[in-house]
């Protein structure tokens, strides 16, 4: 497989804990795996370590070929891994369409003193933004509520939107952190067809944690399980429906 991203034994301690242990996983271009196990297994641990909360004590993390083991967030983000969280942390009094906005200003050419004297470059550079923005919006129809405080929206809305502002850092991958918390049933058949939308539209990898198990098996071509931090099984839905050591730890009878 040529791997985008590549974890090579990938292990963090807080102390005498050992979250995560030794975890080798990879994760190729435009392809999309899941991330499955019970409360405390390590999972949201796994995307601290990828997206540079936490430095890992020990193994390697690599994307496209290059350590970020230890690199700093806003450093990871721009090189193309981008996130959402299990709890929404959108900017809720800022409006929908300025929640977007302000991830674009990572990719800004322009610097401080363009900024100040607000000049051609300055204009042109917000105006291609504000275009951006918007064509963001109207794909995943929230165009109409460009204007609106974010806290406004619906529970989906919002799960909707942070997935756009999460795009609009343009990932080349997308690690989405349990979305169908909290959706009821109509909301998670939406939110299953957009994930698959996302990854064809703009043909980027995906890394999701989820714990309902007909969306992960529904959509995901590969599945890896963590159980206290250990990987314990991956392999394709089937595989990983059958294995003893899942049926175990997990998923049951």
């Amino acid at each position: 497989m040529d791997a985008l991203l590549q974890l090579d034994k990938a292990t963090i301690r807080f102390g005498g804990l050992t979250a995560v242990s030794e975890l080798d996983l990879q994760i190729g271009r435009n392809e999309l795996v899941g991330l499955i196990g019970p409360n405390g297994a390590g999972k949201t641990t796994a995307f601290n370590l990828i997206t540079g909360v936490y430095a890992p004590t020990s193994g390697g993390i690599f994307f496209d070929g290059r350590s970020i083991a230890g690199s700093k967030p806003y450093r990871i983000t721009a090189r193309g891994i981008a996130r959402t969280f299990q709890n929404i942390r959108l900017f809720p009094s800022l409006t929908v369409f300025d929640n977007v906005r302000a991830v674009f200003h990572l990719h800004l050419r322009g610097d401080v003193r363009q900024a100040l004297w607000r000049g051609k470059g300055y204009h042109a550079e917000e105006k291609s933004i504000a275009g951006r923005v918007m064509t963001l919006l109207d794909i995943f129809q929230l165009g109409k509520f460009r204007d609106e405080p974010a806290k406004s929206l619906s529970y989906g809305d919002q799960r909707r939107l942070e997935i756009v502002r999460a795009l609009a850092a343009t990932p080349r991958l997308l690690l989405l952190d349990e979305p169908a918390a909290g959706m009821n049933s109509t909301e998670k058949v939406e939110l299953t067809r957009l994930i698959r939308f996302i990854r064809e539209q703009f043909q980027i990898s995906i890394l999701l944690v989820e714990h309902d198990m007909q969306l992960v098996m529904g959509i995901c071509e590969r599945i890896a399980v963590l159980d206290y931090g250990v990987k314990i099984a991956e392999g394709t839905p089937e595989e990983v429906r059958r294995n003893p050591k899942v049926i175990e730890a997990y998923l049951g009878d």
